[in-house]
């Protein structure tokens, strides 16, 4: 399909980059980039040319939020199915086999704070800012906040949801909601690179490890044992595993097939 409010870009180093592209508005979620997004993601996850998905947005933010202009004159129902398109993306993230990389700049706010928090990983910059503000405007970011609190916990989660504060780099680093800082002049530079690095590793255990990971989360520990080493084992019979052990044993860089 042809996409207006967001921008794909593939490489040779298979990292397909899904750009917001509402600058003038900060890149808030309008009813048509919310479903440009979710189709991109769905639509690079199925490119075999793509390892990895590296997620940012043009201008000087983030994602501000939601476009507040289309918030007036809507039916309980109608409600319901617009947040609803809103918030898909933070779930397809979840169920997509390729991991994604969201790189941070300027701030994240709201749905934004809540598409960096269901992103596999975050880069930021060392000025950026993240906060669940929607409170502030009589509003809440009840749907943002579950992956929020996947990555803080309740207590903070809660602060950040009844506050609507701004948080810093620092900080977002510190309760886990980011997992590098750059400075903000080497920001697309390093966050390229930290892309096409873990494009790199095996295709197939990557995969693997991404969907593993998330069908496990809420199962109880012991089944995400019995989950997990059924995974391992189906895992060691691929041509990718056969290939990553031959390499290590013969000293030299891994050929992946995929498969």
């Amino acid at each position: 399909m042809k996409f207006e409010e967001v921008l794909i870009e593939t490489d040779e180093n298979h990292v397909g980059t899904i750009i917001l592209n509402r600058p003038e508005s900060m890149n808030t979620f309008s009813s048509q980039m919310a479903f440009e997004l979710n189709q991109a993601l769905v639509d690079l996850d199925s490119d075999p040319s793509v390892r990895v998905i590296l997620l940012k947005g043009a201008g000087r933010a983030f994602c501000a939020g939601i476009d507040v202009n289309e918030l007036a004159g809507k039916t309980a129902l109608e409600y319901r199915q617009w947040i609803e398109r809103m918030e898909a993306p933070f779930i397809t993230i979840s169920k997509l086999k390729k991991p994604v990389i969201a790189q941070l700049h300027g701030f994240a706010a709201a749905n934004g704070m809540g598409l960096i928090a269901a992103s596999d990983l975050v880069i930021a910059a060392d000025n950026a800012k993240m906060g669940l503000t929607a409170i502030n405007v009589g509003l809440n970011c009840v749907g943002p906040v579950i992956p929020v609190a996947r990555c803080v916990g309740r207590k903070k989660a809660l602060e950040l949801l009844f506050y609507g504060n701004l948080i810093k780099a620092d900080e977002a680093l510190s309760l886990g909601l980011v997992n590098k800082i750059v400075p903000k002049q080497d920001l697309d530079e390093k966050a390229l690179q930290w892309a096409t690095e873990l494009a790199k590793k095996s295709p197939v255990a990557l995969q693997i490890a991404k969907t593993a990971f998330y069908h496990s989360e809420d199962m109880s520990y012991e089944a995400q044992f019995a989950y997990m080493n059924e995974v391992f084992a189906r895992l060691c019979t691929t041509d990718d595993a056969k290939e990553g052990v031959n390499a290590f044993f013969e000293k030299r860089p891994p050929v992946w097939q995929g498969k």
